[in-house]
């Protein structure tokens, strides 16, 4: 069966911090993040789609755009609260696959997240390291 990858690309606004390094500050600062989830599969003989965009574009909703769209991700975002994960580009990316991989079950499989501050600075994660 032929395989196929498969991108979402969303935006949204969210203020962080970071409690540590030359970016410590109390102030909080805002970036317009893009946010691109990618999902591969075999092509659906019937469908030709390798996932049901409708269910994608629900799970991306859910997992990116309500919990971090004009939010402070250091005080709105349970899992980013003080103490606990620190809202790097890094985090934010393996945060979003893992949601999205278990928010999709067996309707798809996420093969990459790619979160971008601005168009110079990105972080990927692939799964499972």
């Amino acid at each position: 069966m032929p395989r196929a990858l498969l991108t979402r690309r969303v935006r949204f606004t969210a203020q962080h911090r970071y409690p540590f390094g030359a970016w410590a500050s109390q102030d909080f600062h805002e970036h317009h993040y893009t946010c691109d989830v990618t999902v591969g599969g075999e092509i659906d003989h019937t469908t030709g789609f390798v996932v049901d965009l409708v269910d994608l574009d629900d799970v991306i909703r859910e997992v990116v755009l309500e919990r971090f769209d004009k939010r402070n991700i250091n005080r709105d975002v349970p899992e980013f609260d003080e103490g606990r994960l620190v809202p790097s580009g890094e985090n934010l990316a393996r945060f979003i696959f893992e949601r999205v991989e278990e928010a999709l079950g067996d309707r798809g499989t996420v093969v990459q997240v790619r979160v971008a501050e601005d168009e110079t600075l990105w972080a990927t994660y692939n799964g499972g390291g």
